[in-house]
């Protein structure tokens, strides 16, 4: 497998062309494994540089050319294993600030192996789960800057084609219900949730589906917390929107069967949970389940009774986007 940093590799010097230097001094930041004090935020609440896939982001402002040499810095200091967990945690905060941060760490030499190593590294500690909230917080830094390269659409098909997404399905793959594991698979869903947020996703769909995308977001959306769910089932969802992707998954009845009855339990869920931002994606999954004939007659027979009963009526009260999507859906059922 090609190594991202070894394809166009340019000098160091690249980062520095034209720009004034100037020394950038940072102390190592302690990262406490006690749960209380690891520094990880409520998982309800993540800050923006856990790498959380959250859309709609603020245009980001215009550096400084001091500010960009500081950045140019922090990213020489990746390739100093003694400088690179403090770099991780300043580049990870300051990626939205940057627009071509993607364009620097992809085409400067040795970084993209360097972060590569971060996330090879945990993968003794997966199994058995010996994760603790220090190493979680590196490795989630390092998959912000990861998701910074997978969304910016200059790197995002170089990102595809190394194949690098496959590096974060042993995180997915994980089941410890512990706060580290959990915000580990949450970074790693913003990953693959950057990829398929941009509208011309085709690609990113079709690399996708050959992977076991499907089956890890379908476990995580039966058995992660409220924010996993939501970032899995949107995945979920956008692989639906591609024709591709909804011939794909009604092609066989096992794997129709295989999302129906996870969407099933979902709002099954929700009848107790009262999640209406999960809800919003579960109706348009089914939504767009409806759009395939022989979908379409499976679920006249199968789809749950909380979403034919008025159950949710209070709850989407306020939501006329995704109560004309629930009426949609009902009335393509009932058609012959």
């Amino acid at each position: 497998m090609p190594m991202a940093g070894l394809i166009s590799p340019k000098p160091v010097s690249y980062m520095q062309h034209n720009l004034q230097y100037n020394p950038y001094t940072r102390g190592v930041q302690a990262f406490p494994d006690s749960p209380g004090a690891s520094g990880l935020p409520p998982l309800a609440h993540p800050s923006p540089h856990q790498g959380v896939f959250l859309p709609g982001n603020a245009p980001n402002p215009q550096l400084s050319v001091n500010e960009e040499s500081k950045i140019y810095a922090l990213v020489i200091d990746l390739l100093n294993a003694e400088t690179r967990e403090s770099a991780l945690l300043e580049l990870s905060k300051k990626r939205e600030q940057y627009d071509d941060l993607a364009l620097v760490l992809w085409h400067s030499f040795g970084i993209m192996p360097a972060l590569l190593q971060e996330i090879v590294s945990v993968y003794p500690l997966l199994s058995p789960p010996n994760l603790t909230a220090h190493v979680s917080n590196r490795v989630c830094n390092a998959l912000a800057l990861l998701q910074c390269v997978a969304s910016h659409p200059e790197t995002r098909q170089l990102f595809l084609n190394a194949h690098i997404p496959l590096f974060l399905y042993p995180f997915l793959n994980t089941t410890s219900k512990t706060r580290p594991f959990e915000y580990l698979r949450l970074t790693s869903l913003g990953v693959i949730g950057a990829l398929v947020k941009q509208n011309d996703n085709t690609t990113v769909i079709h690399f996708l589906l050959s992977t076991e995308i499907i089956p890890l977001c379908l476990r995580i959306m039966e058995t992660g917390t409220e924010l996993s769910k939501t970032v899995a089932i949107f995945i979920v969802q956008k692989i639906l929107l591609d024709e591709t992707g909804l011939t794909y998954i009604c092609h066989t009845y096992e794997r129709f069967y295989a999302v129906g009855t996870v969407l099933s339990n979902m709002v099954n869920q929700l009848v107790e949970t009262q999640a209406v931002r999960l809800l919003k994606h579960v109706v348009r999954c089914y939504l767009r389940l409806s759009d395939n004939l022989r979908a379409r007659e499976a679920l006249r027979a199968c789809l749950p009774e909380p979403l034919r009963d008025n159950t949710f009526n209070a709850l989407l009260k306020g939501d006329l986007v995704t109560k004309r999507c629930l009426t949609t859906l009902l009335n393509n059922l009932n058609e012959q």
